[in-house]
């Protein structure tokens, strides 16, 4: 292979105990329920050395077709770069420039599926798993927030339409090449629910992915490591009593702000939790380098920001770049269909990791 991976009651009143003990960028909790084995906030000028442990999780099916496609016939180029797109509210009346109105979403998802794009997650991205048709290229579609415009489920159990979860179902039903797959970076109480345990664990049964987002969508760049350490460990172990089974590997930074030691953004424990992120995510940017080239920095992944390239801050709007990986002027990463093998034009090869040389295909 290729890849080379680098409520109960208890529960809620663990939780609003959690929420109560710290303000916005420190404090710590006044009492604790004694058998709670959530982690106790930190004070400020407590210090704790990470520990890590590797966690990985199994992708879910690309659907790709035989890899009997020649590379240079589909001029493959997983050298290339990827796009991971960044959401956060779908709503009629966007009230920032984060904001994008159903129709809008709509509207990009079908300008990605008639391009070529194939969705995956930020999982298979970093670890990579990007199992994809030849000729194809791949995009990351991430939402911050875990707000209900992106996911909530109707009376009849499914994902309300108007919602993303919906409206990627629909384009994908329409588009049977274009994958309904997407990472959600979640909060305590994720869309709206205590706990999240019914609307995480459907979005997991359903191919989606969980990552954390902290828990209380902290500036960890204005906070001491300790604290770092306890808002992505105690949002981690929200997590993992709604999905006890799946391994959180993927982390989004509230604001794009990095702590102060960028390491514990990867891994770090507190209060007996221990967490380890294959990718962190900025909160904007550039398209992605390819997680097999020598310029992916797992620690600081770049993301675009969904908008037009009419509005403000429009060169760096998803519309521009997806503009750019259209044309050519930034060269996008184009699948060879052959999950064994990295493919691409030989006068790249430069920039292929130490770690997949093995798989090199040049052509």
């Amino acid at each position: 292979m290729r890849r080379t991976i680098r409520g109960d009651r208890a529960a809620l009143a663990a939780i609003a105990i959690l929420l109560a003990g710290c303000s916005a960028a420190a404090g710590s909790p006044d009492s604790e329920t004694p058998d709670d084995p959530a982690p106790k906030a930190p004070r400020q000028d407590s210090r704790q050395d990470p520990q890590r442990n590797r966690a990985t999780h199994a992708p879910g099916e690309a659907g790709r077709k035989p890899a009997d496609a020649d590379p240079a016939a589909v001029r493959a180029n997983e050298l290339g770069a990827v796009p991971v797109l960044m959401y956060h509210q779908i709503v009629d009346e966007p009230e920032s420039i984060d904001d994008r109105t159903p129709q809008d979403f709509r509207a990009e998802l079908e300008r990605l599926a008639r391009e070529g794009y194939v969705p995956v997650t930020a999982r298979e991205f970093t670890s990579g798993d990007m199992d994809i048709p030849a000729g194809t290229h791949p995009v990351v579609l991430t939402f911050d927030d875990s707000t209900p415009s992106q996911f909530r489920l109707g009376e009849d159990g499914r994902p309300a339409p108007d919602t993303a979860v919906g409206i990627i179902l629909d384009v994908a039903g329409r588009h049977p090449g274009f994958r309904p797959v997407a990472t959600f970076f979640v909060n305590a109480d994720p869309f709206g629910e205590p706990g999240g345990r019914k609307t995480l664990k459907w979005l997991d049964d359903h191919g989606f992915e969980i990552g954390n987002h902290t828990m209380r969508h902290s500036v960890l760049g204005d906070a001491d490591d300790a604290m770092v350490q306890w808002d992505i460990a105690s949002n981690q172990w929200l997590i993992d009593k709604a999905l006890p089974d799946t391994p959180v590997v993927s982390m989004a930074l509230p604001y794009g702000s990095m702590p102060r030691d960028r390491r514990l953004a990867l891994g770090g424990e507190y209060g007996g939790v221990r967490y380890r992120h294959q990718g962190v995510y900025l909160a904007g940017g550039s398209p992605a380098p390819s997680p097999y080239s020598s310029d992916l920095d797992p620690g600081a992944i770049p993301r675009i920001r969904s908008q037009e390239a009419t509005a403000e801050e429009g060169a760096y709007s998803s519309s521009a770049w997806l503009d750019k990986l259209r044309d050519g002027t930034v060269e996008p990463y184009t699948s060879d269909g052959d999950p064994e093998a990295v493919s691409f034009p030989r006068d790249r090869a430069h920039r292929l990791a130490f770690d997949h040389q093995d798989a090199a295909r040049p052509y």
